[in-house]
């Protein structure tokens, strides 16, 4: 019972995550603060829902239906829909109406509805259709290289394909992984050392605002009121 969810990596570059999920006997759950843009589909008393979801900036907490199933494309940090600014998506989605179970309308086509298991291939068609794209720069800045432009230019660049400035996306990233650590077991003071934070109560700060938990919830999870996905890269 509660909230069930199942999650696979990607060789796609366009992809962070591909889940699914489903709901029994819980009320509610804790949406963790992320960077990430992600389509998601949801089913709900016979009615087929899809939405554009941009990223959050703190934890909050969410409403779940009753015995509904949910699946979800999460986009790789720089990978965007340019018809939908990320400044736009911050802390909200955007509804896509007149979606059934076989089909829905996305930037004036119709698309046959994904699975998990197919979800490459319907990313691969929405980049063929430019409803997709991912920027250089921000890929490169991520994978620790130095782009040959202004800090100026990267920080534009990250608010154009983010919604979010290049700080907001390290400070949750790096709070996620501490969640991550926390969970695994790892003492506490080993986090700070590992991800450089400043001292315990700096810690304590960024959970809270991220995750929505303590580090001693972290350890004792509360089966009533679930955190939303939460994986290890």
């Amino acid at each position: 019972m509660g909230l069930h969810i199942e999650s696979r990596s990607s060789d796609s570059p366009y992809i962070e995550r591909v889940w699914r999920s489903s709901s029994h006997d819980v009320a509610r759950m804790t949406s963790i603060a992320t960077p990430y843009h992600e389509l998601v589909f949801w089913e709900h008393r016979g009615e087929v829902s899809v939405a554009v979801r941009g990223p959050e900036r703190a934890a909050s907490a969410a409403g779940v239906p009753e015995d509904a199933t949910f699946f979800g494309i999460t986009f790789s940090l720089g990978t965007s829909m340019p018809h939908l600014p990320g400044r736009l998506l911050v802390d909200g989605a955007v509804e896509i109406p007149g979606a059934t179970r076989g089909s829905f309308w996305l930037k004036g086509s119709t698309w046959r509805m994904p699975g998990y298991d197919n979800a490459e291939e319907f990313v691969r068609r929405m980049v063929r259709e430019a409803v997709l794209d991912r920027d250089p720069i921000v890929t490169a800045v991520l994978r620790g290289a130095t782009p040959e432009v202004s800090e100026r230019t990267v920080q534009r660049r990250f608010v154009t394909a983010t919604g979010l400035t290049r700080g907001a996306v390290q400070r949750i990233t790096r709070a996620r992984e501490a969640a991550l650590l926390i969970q695994d077991g790892t003492p506490v003071h080993e986090v700070i050392h590992r991800l450089g934070y400043f001292d315990q109560p700096h810690l304590a700060r960024s959970l809270t605002r991220y995750v929505g938990r303590t580090a001693t919830q972290l350890s004792t999870p509360a089966p009533d009121e679930p955190l939303s996905l939460l994986y290890k890269t």
